[in-house]
């Protein structure tokens, strides 16, 4: 398939993106990765997608080869950074892939800046309600729904654990949080886990990209913790929802809560016998179903 090179550009911000970008025909595709993740872990994709297609995976900011001089509060810090990083590339009519958090990226960017992108995929995506984030400070804590970063980043059964797995270089722990959550059915070949492990720990975002998630909402709903701003009426384009059937980070619910706030620009195709990788999972058949629709 088309070479890969990895690329970075430097943005008016004074943060630095990191990029893969694939040779490919006329049709330009931007990848957008989630929570401990990077560009790195669309390989399968760059390297497998059908070869009209142009396809771009940036880092965002903190993860990967990317800079982090300034903290990410919110989901629009990431996707203003994505709007400065097109601009600097000059890349337009493009159809954008959001996978997890990227889903969340890819919606307020389609909100903020109409006219850039033609076509979103939300693969796996977060609801338009945000990702509560429950947990507790101390042992003797009940979980709650936290509401400030501080407390996210001091949380010991999420942040702390992982936070401290990526330090000490922990790949077992890893590994078994992933087995147990993602890579539930497959798991990627062995030297291509080990790659996406020490990817993982390039993360310096952790309790940002958690709290981010946790105060996003752009539905015309209340998630519990903040009001929905309503900006999700902005995207103006055809979006293709798709989930895992056993996807066991993205709840049913949540789908049906992106769904249902999208509202008829929508349309909803389940991933047999995926989970939150269909990437790894059943490759042909997500390839398949994002290669239909950008058909359409």
């Amino acid at each position: 398939m088309g070479n890969v090179s990895m690329k970075e550009v430097s943005l008016p911000n004074g943060e630095t993106l990191a990029y893969r970008e694939r040779e490919g025909g006329e049709v330009k595709v931007l990848l957008i990765h989630g929570n401990m993740t990077s560009s790195k872990h669309w390989d399968l994709v760059l390297d497998n997608m059908d070869e009209k297609y142009k396809l771009y995976a940036v880092d965002l900011r903190g993860f990967g080869g990317s800079s982090y001089n300034n903290l990410v509060m919110s989901i629009k810090d990431f996707s203003d950074d994505v709007k400065l990083f097109v601009d600097e590339i000059g890349l337009k009519d493009f159809a954008v892939v959001g996978w997890s958090t990227g889903g969340a990226v890819a919606m307020q960017f389609a909100a903020d800046y109409p006219g850039y992108c033609n076509k979103l995929i939300l693969l796996a995506s977060e609801s338009t309600r945000g990702y509560p984030f429950d947990g507790r400070i101390n042992e003797a804590d009940e979980p709650r729904r936290f509401a400030l970063h501080e407390e996210i980043k001091q949380d010991l059964i999420r942040t702390i654990p992982v936070q401290t797995a990526y330090d000490t270089n922990n790949v077992d722990l890893l590994k078994l949080i992933w087995n147990a959550v993602i890579y539930t059915d497959k798991q990627p070949a062995p030297e291509l886990y080990d790659e996406y492990v020490q990817d993982m720990r390039t993360q310096r975002n952790l309790a940002e990209v958690h709290h981010a998630n946790n105060t996003f909402n752009i539905s015309r709903h209340h998630n519990g913790l903040v009001g929905g701003n309503g900006e999700v009426d902005l995207i103006d384009v055809p979006v293709l929802v798709l989930q895992g059937d056993r996807d066991m980070v993205i709840l049913k619910e949540m789908t049906k809560e992106l769904v249902e706030d999208l509202g008829e620009k929508a349309k909803f195709v389940e991933l047999k016998n995926c989970g939150h990788s269909p990437l790894v999972d059943d490759l042909p058949q997500l390839l398949k179903a994002m290669t239909q629709f950008l058909e359409e």
